[in-house]
C-alpha cells in the first residue's frame, strides 16, 4: 500500500478529471484493474511538465536565470537569491514521477500483472517507455543538483537505491559519474529492448508523448546523444560518451520537426498549460520578457541581426496580458513595440519599468494548448553540428528548424538563415539558446557547459533602464547595475541546492553526497563535473 499511496500522491489524483483517456485513474486503488499502464504514463508526463515548467520551479529559478524571463515586481529570484521551495518542489516532482514510471516497470515484470499490463501494449515496449523516462528523469537531477539518489533498471549497483522503499527510505547518493553512464546505459539497452516494427504503437491508446516505436526509439537515441555531449569532456566518462555519441547518431536520432517530443495541453482551463495557469487561471503576472533577450533578438545584443522569431515569443510592449490570452492583439515590425523588462533590476525601480509597459510572452507561449517540449528536432541538429566539427549545414538546419516550429514566415526565415555568419562553438551554441527558449534547464545546463551565450547581463556590470526615472531636481536615472543578492554567486548559478526537506529527512546521504561532492556546506557555486 506504501507504494500505491506514493504513486496516487505523486501523480494520478492530479488528473483525475483532465482526459478522456485518464477515466480508468478514478478506480479503486485496492482492485485488480486499479493500474492501467497507459493511464500511469500519462499521469506521470502531465505531472512531470507541471511541476517542472511552472511559474515556481521554471519561472522563478532557471527561466530567470537564462533570462528568457524578468521578474515584473519582486526581483531577488532575477538576482540568484530563489525561494528554497522552487527547488524542493523540483526536486519531488522528479522523485514522484519516477515513482510513477517505475510502477510502469513494475506492472509489466511482476509474474502477477504483466499479462494484464499486455493488453496495453507489448510489455517490453512499456518498460522501454519506463526507462527512457526515467533516464530523462535522473539527467535532469543530476544536471540540476549533482549527485543525487539514482534508481536503475538494468543495474545493481549497490549505491543505486532511489525508488527501493521496501529496501530503505533513506537511499545514498550517487556519483555523477555513476549517473551519468548509467544512464547511456539504460538509454542504449531500452532501445534494444523494443519489440514490433517502428509503426506500431508503444502503448494500445492515450500515449501523448510517443504515439509509435519509431519515435521513441528516435527519442531515446537523441536523449543519448545530449546526456553523452554533455559529459565527452569528463576525463573518467569521456570514452565511454564518445562511443555513445557515435552509437546513438548510427541507431538513429531525430530526423525532422515530427519526431520533436513535447506534452500539448488541451485547449480549455481544465487542463492547461503550466505557464497558462500562472498568468490567466492563478491570474499572476510577475513575469516578462526579460530585456536582454529581448535585445538580442532585436540584434542590438551579438551580431545575428533581427531574429524573426522575435514576434513569435514576445508580444508587443501595448498588448495587454488579456489581449495575450485572447491572442488578439497583432504582432508588429516595429522594432520599438518590443521591450523587455530591464533584468537584474532593484525592487524599488520595479513600479516604473513595467509601468512603461514591458513585453509580455506572445500568445504562441501563453496559450492552454502550448506544448512544453522534452526535447525537438532543432536541438538535435545544433548536437550534430558540434559533434561533426561544428558542421555549418547542421547549423543552418538546427536555426531553421527552430523557425518552422515557431510558425515563422518561409521568405523572413530563410533570409536570417542565409544572413548567418559561420559555424563556430560560440554561434551554434548562441543560437541553440535562442531555439530552446521555454527550455530553461536545458539552456542553462549548456550556459554551464560552455559558457555561451556570451549575451546575458553579468553581475556587476551597467544596463539601461526601459524608461528613465524621473527625480525632482535630480538627473534622471536612466542606468542600473546588476548585483547578486547571494554571495559568491557573480554568474549564473553552479546548481540548485540540495531540497532541504528531503535533507532532513536522509541527513546521512546528503551529508556524505556534500563530502564526495567536495562541499563542506551546500553550495550554489559549486560546479557539476562537466561544467565549464
Amino acid at each position: 500500500m506504501k507504494k500505491i499511496y506514493t504513486l496516487l500522491v505523486g501523480g494520478l489524483v492530479a488528473l483525475s478529471s483532465c482526459d478522456k483517456d485518464f477515466d480508468e485513474i478514478n478506480t479503486n486503488p485496492n482492485s485488480p484493474d486499479a493500474f492501467i499502464s497507459y493511464a500511469v504514463f500519462n499521469s506521470a508526463n502531465k505531472s512531470l511538465m507541471d511541476g517542472t515548467r511552472g511559474a515556481f520551479s521554471s519561472g522563478r529559478v532557471a527561466l530567470q536565470w537564462v533570462q528568457y524571463s524578468a521578474q515584473r515586481n519582486y526581483t531577488e529570484e532575477d538576482r540568484y537569491q530563489y525561494r528554497p521551495t522552487s527547488g524542493d518542489n523540483l526536486w519531488s516532482t522528479y522523485y514522484l514521477t519516477a515513482q510513477d514510471y517505475k510502477t510502469i516497470i513494475d506492472l509489466n515484470t511482476s509474474e502477477k500483472t504483466k499479462g494484464e499490463a499486455s493488453n496495453y501494449g507489448e510489455n517490453e515496449n512499456q518498460i522501454a517507455a519506463a526507462r527512457i523516462m526515467l533516464a530523462y528523469i535522473f539527467s535532469n537531477l543530476a544536471d540540476t543538483f549533482g549527485d543525487v539518489p539514482y534508481y536503475s533498471y538494468g543495474s545493481n549497483d549497490p549505491d543505486f537505491q532511489a525508488l527501493e522503499s521496501e529496501k530503505t527510505f533513506v537511499p545514498v547518493y550517487a556519483s555523477q559519474q555513476k549517473i551519468y553512464a548509467d544512464i547511456l546505459k539504460e538509454l542504449k539497452e531500452a532501445v534494444g529492448m523494443m519489440v514490433g516494427d517502428d509503426t506500431d504503437k508503444v502503448f494500445t491508446k492515450g500515449d501523448a508523448l510517443f504515439g509509435s516505436v519509431g519515435k521513441m526509439k528516435r527519442f531515446a537515441n537523441s536523449l543519448r546523444l545530449r546526456v553523452a555531449n554533455r559529459v565527452k569532456n569528463v576525463p573518467s566518462l569521456s570514452t565511454i560518451a564518445q562511443a555513445h555519441i557515435t552509437e546513438a547518431i548510427a541507431s538513429g536520432v531525430m530526423e525532422s520537426e515530427d519526431d520533436t517530443v513535447g506534452l500539448t495541453y488541451e485547449n480549455n482551463e481544465v487542463a492547461p498549460s503550466p505557464m497558462y495557469v500562472a498568468f490567466f487561471v492563478d491570474s499572476r503576472n510577475d513575469l516578462a520578457a526579460a530585456s536582454s533577450f529581448v535585445e538580442l533578438l532585436k540584434g542590438e545584443r551579438g551580431s545575428y541581426g533581427v531574429d524573426p522569431r522575435l514576434q513569435k515569443y514576445v508580444a508587443p510592449r501595448k498588448a495587454r496580458i488579456s489581449q495575450v490570452k485572447a491572442q488578439s492583439y497583432d504582432e508588429s515590425d516595429d522594432l520599438a513595440d518590443y521591450i523587455g523588462m530591464p533584468y537584474g533590476v532593484g525592487n524599488s525601480y520595479t513600479a516604473s519599468q513595467r509601468g512603461f509597459g514591458v513585453s509580455s510572452f506572445s500568445y504562441n507561449v501563453l496559450k492552454p494548448n502550448y506544448t512544453e517540449v522534452l526535447m525537438e528536432y532543432a536541438e538535435v541538429c545544433f548536437l550534430l553540428s558540434e559533434n561533426n566539427g561544428w558542421d555549418d549545414s547542421w547549423y543552418k538546419k538546427g536555426v531553421q528548424a527552430s523557425m518552422d516550429r515557431w510558425g515563422v514566415d518561409a521568405a523572413k526565415s530563410s533570409a536570417f538563415v542565409a544572413s548567418l555568419a559561420p559555424a563556430n562553438e560560440e554561434n551554434v551554441i548562441t543560437q541553440k539558446y535562442i531555439a530552446l527558449y521555454m527550455q530553461p534547464y536545458e539552456a542553462w545546463s549548456e550556459y554551464r557547459r560552455t559558457g555561451f551565450p556570451n549575451v546575458l547581463n553579468k553581475v556587476g556590470q551597467t544596463y539601461n533602464l526601459a524608461t528613465p526615472i524621473k527625480q525632482k531636481d535630480k538627473p534622471d536615472i536612466t542606468s542600473y547595475v546588476f548585483e547578486s543578492l547571494v554571495q559568491g554567486v557573480t554568474d549564473l548559478p553552479a546548481r540548485l541546492l540540495y531540497s532541504a526537506r528531503y535533507s532532513q529527512l536522509n541527513k546521512e546521504g546528503y551529508t556524505k553526497a556534500l563530502q564526495n561532492m567536495g562541499m563542506n556546506e551546500d553550495s550554489m557555486t559549486h560546479k557539476l563535473i562537466w561544467a565549464k
